[in-house]
């Protein structure tokens, strides 16, 4: 079941995920070489409470197997889902910031690909093209077009430039639960899918190769990988989809 959010559940949803945009920005400025990804779960962790709100992501079940932490860090040809751990970023990493919390209810959720000290330039053109993408397809986010309007748009995107649109994973709606229906492709043809309403908020999240599309889960059960070893990005925000057209409710 979809579920349409009144006006006052948008503003909700926007608070919630205004702590994520905020949290994630101070994250960004901490991202250098030699932070240890379980540094950055810590400061994730504090900012949350600090902010009267709880971690989404800490605790959550798939599969039978429960997160750990309440941030994902998806390094170099981690796609999403990485677990964070004593590991000490380099130059010239990568580094997938996936994070959401729990306001009032409701969950805010958002992500954002960093370059850590030097990158190389294919490095920097993967990040600016998935984000690229990202807003590409928001701006499809319209009463009356199509989930596939979205999922073209981004696939295009990503496509003529040379790289590839990861397809096991996709975005979400998001609200009173982390994962809510529909489920949003990044991937597919115009004018096809789900027709879009006021109220809807969905999480759109392009994750985005450079290499080929196909994905390799490691053996912690969680963190996903590019098969060929390429690098991957990863950018998210939630939108609500209003009358005057899309909200970025996890944009400050």
């Amino acid at each position: 079941m979809i579920f349409l959010k009144s006006a006052r559940e948008i503003e909700t949803l926007r608070h919630a995920n205004l702590i994520v945009a905020e949290i994630l920005q101070e994250l960004r400025q901490k991202v250098a070489p030699g932070v240890t990804t379980l540094e950055l779960d810590a400061l994730a962790e504090e900012l949350t409470y600090k902010n009267n709100a709880q971690p989404a992501f800490k605790g959550y079940v798939m599969a039978g197997r429960v997160y750990p932490c309440t941030l994902c860090t998806s390094i170099n040809e981690e796609i999403v889902h990485g677990i964070p751990s004593d590991r000490q970023l380099r130059d010239g990493d990568i580094v997938g910031l996936d994070f959401g919390v729990i306001y009032d209810g409701f969950y805010g959720d958002s992500a954002i690909t960093v370059g850590v000290g030097k990158v190389d330039d294919e490095a920097k053109r993967l990040i600016q093209v998935t984000e690229e993408a990202l807003y590409k397809g928001i701006e499809q986010l319209r009463e009356g077009k199509r989930l596939g309007d979205l999922a073209s748009v981004i696939q295009t995107t990503v496509e003529s430039a040379g790289f590839s649109v990861v397809r096991v994973f996709v975005g979400h709606g998001i609200g009173k639960k982390l994962h809510e229906e529909p489920p949003v492709p990044n991937y597919g043809d115009p004018d096809r899918g789900l027709r879009l309403k006021e109220g809807m908020v969905l999480a759109i999240e392009p994750m985005v190769n450079a290499g080929g599309y196909e994905v390799e889960i490691k053996e912690d059960g969680w963190t996903a990988v590019t098969k060929d070893g390429s690098l991957a990005a990863h950018f998210e925000h939630s939108v609500a989809i209003t009358k005057k057209g899309p909200y970025i409710l996890s944009k400050i």
